[in-house]
């Protein structure tokens, strides 16, 4: 059986920079590339600084002198140097308004989108590495950003992401969503969780499922990975097949069911703030393009 196309729709996985880890550590470079650089500008709540028209401030180094200091070098196009950095780093900027990542995913082309979200994950990890996890000491940080150093244990520290499995389950006929406590009414979506130390993403899929709906996985194989940084994840996509157990729940989830293919195909359909049906996933979410590949194409996994 071919293995399946891509997943496409979702957001933050066009990445239109060249990261140009060769420069990372070449502070003379970096002040090179510094004046005709475009800046991504973020408050402390991770939204970026746009003007009126919600697109992000055309922003260059040349208009605050001196070097990108404690910028992050996020890397190149064909013509410009990229880098992101704290509002709170620069002198007050004149901004009509802060947009958060979701509303950037959904309005801005997806090149800078995807930058947002690079930036973002940059700028979180800065701003809860500031101490060093082992003594305690002041981590300083070089390679453009992407190092830090504890001067007084010497222990490096280097950009972290937390890897998270999400699954669209199919028992061959049906697809299996469950809720969060908490979630606006009637939303559903793939089941997903973090991985522990020791696994395997298989693994970690069998595992999820079953403890979040008792429901035993027999197969699964991955398909796509995004970006998540809310704050730090990566979401690595795979479909499942399943046995059709009788969803349950414990604790975790609010609620687990099997839904049709006629189910998810009106909610497809329907979804919006006027159905009265079940909402699934937003569509720059990875999640919603699990839930649209399955009900295109079913699952490619087989009983054996």
């Amino acid at each position: 059986m071919p293995y399946p196309a891509t997943l496409e729709g979702f957001a933050f996985q066009s990445m239109g920079l060249d990261r140009a880890d060769a420069l990372r550590g070449d502070a003379g470079a970096l002040r090179d590339q510094w004046p005709d650089a475009w800046l991504i500008v973020l408050d402390g709540e991770g939204r970026a600084a746009a003007g009126a028209d919600g697109m992000p401030l055309p922003l260059r180094g040349a208009a605050f002198g001196g070097g990108p200091g404690t910028a992050i070098f996020l890397g190149r196009t064909d013509t410009q140097a990229w880098f992101a950095l704290e509002a709170s780093a620069l002198p007050a900027l004149d901004v009509a308004q802060w947009v958060d990542l979701r509303r950037a995913a959904a309005d801005w082309p997806a090149d800078l989108a995807s930058t947002f979200a690079y930036a973002r994950g940059m700028l979180y990890w800065h701003a809860r590495n500031r101490f060093c996890g082992v003594c305690g000491g002041g981590v300083t940080f070089d390679r453009g950003g992407f190092a830090g150093h504890c001067a007084q244990c010497g222990n490096d520290h280097y950009p972290r992401v937390d890897p998270a499995v999400i699954v669209a389950v199919s028992d061959g006929e049906r697809l299996l969503l469950g809720r969060q406590p908490g979630w606006a009414a009637r939303r559903w979506s793939v089941l997903a969780g973090f991985v522990e130390p020791g696994e395997t993403l298989e693994q970690t899929v069998v595992r999820e499922v079953h403890e979040e709906a008792g429901v035993r996985v027999l197969g699964c194989r991955y398909l796509a990975s995004q970006p998540w940084p809310f704050p730090g994840a990566l979401m690595l996509g795979f479909e499942a097949l399943a046995a059709g157990d009788e969803p349950r729940v414990d604790g975790e989830l609010e609620a687990a069911r099997w839904f049709t293919r006629e189910e998810i195909g009106r909610a497809l359909r329907e979804d919006g703030p006027g159905t009265d049906g079940i909402v699934l996933s937003p569509g720059i979410s990875i999640a919603r393009a699990l839930i649209v590949h399955w009900y295109g194409q079913g699952t490619t996994l087989t009983r054996t």
